[in-house]
C-alpha cells in the first residue's frame, strides 16, 4: 500500500472546507491533517507539518491563493498543490504554471474529477479538461503583439478583476460608482480589443503590464 500523504485543506467557506475535507478522507492514499481558513495560517501549518498536499482556495480574504502557493513552492518545491477557484480558469492558467502548482480545479468540479486529479498527482501527473487543454494549445501556438498601453488606474483595475472582485467591490475599493467602474471597463476592454472578462484577462496576463 502506498505511504499515506498528509494533506492541508485551505478555504474561507466553512462549507466547501468541510466537503473538502470529507471527500478527500474518502481516499486510502490522503491523511487530512488539518482545515484552515485564510493565508497566514496556510503558511504556518505548512511549515510545521510539512504536508505532502495542499488544497487551496485561489481567493483567500488575507491574500491571493497564487501569491501563497508560489511563496509555497519557493520553500518546499516538493509539496503538491491543487488550487480550487470560482473564477474562469484560462484567465489565471499561465500564472498558476508559473508558480509551479500540480493542478488546477474549478469549484464546480464533481466528486469524481476530483478524486482522479488527487490520484493523477500522487502518481506524478496532472489532468485538464480537454477543451481547455486545446485552447492552451492554441494560445502557446499564437505570436501575441502587444498593440495596447495602459494607464496605472487601468492596471490597478484588471489587477482587481484577476483577484475575483466584482465591479462593485471595485468601485468599493477605489471610491468610484459602479458606473463610472463600468465604463472604465468597458474602455479597457475595447483598448484590448476584447467583448469579455475573460478575454480581457487572457490578454492582460500575456502583457507586460501583469507583474
Amino acid at each position: 500500500m502506498s505511504d499515506v500523504v498528509k494533506t492541508l485543506v485551505v478555504d474561507d467557506h466553512p462549507l466547501f472546507a468541510r466537503a473538502t475535507k470529507a471527500l478527500l478522507e474518502q481516499m486510502d492514499r490522503i491523511e487530512v491533517t488539518r482545515v484552515v481558513s485564510n493565508a497566514k495560517q496556510c503558511l504556518e501549518q505548512v511549515a510545521l507539518l510539512q504536508p505532502g498536499l495542499v488544497f487551496l482556495d485561489y481567493q483567500l480574504p488575507d491574500q491571493s491563493g497564487m501569491e501563497v502557493a508560489a511563496e509555497i513552492k519557493r520553500k518546499y518545491p516538493h509539496i503538491h498543490i491543487v488550487i480550487f477557484t470560482g473564477i474562469e480558469l484560462s484567465s489565471i492558467f499561465n500564472k498558476l504554471i508559473d508558480a509551479k502548482v500540480s493542478g488546477i480545479l474549478s469549484k464546480e468540479s464533481n466528486e469524481r474529477t476530483i478524486i482522479n486529479m488527487v490520484n493523477c498527482i500522487l502518481d506524478g501527473q496532472t489532468m485538464l479538461p480537454l477543451s481547455f487543454f486545446h485552447q492552451m494549445q492554441l494560445n502557446v501556438d499564437t505570436d501575441v503583439t502587444e498593440d495596447f498601453s495602459l494607464q496605472d488606474e487601468e492596471v490597478n483595475m484588471l489587477n482587481m478583476l484577476m483577484k475575483g472582485a466584482t465591479h462593485e467591490q471595485i468601485a468599493d475599493q477605489i471610491y468610484m460608482s459602479k458606473r463610472t467602474v463600468d465604463n472604465y471597463l468597458r474602455k479597457i476592454y475595447d483598448k484590448l480589443g476584447v467583448k469579455s472578462r475573460s478575454e480581457a484577462l487572457q490578454k492582460f496576463i500575456k502583457s507586460k503590464y501583469y507583474d
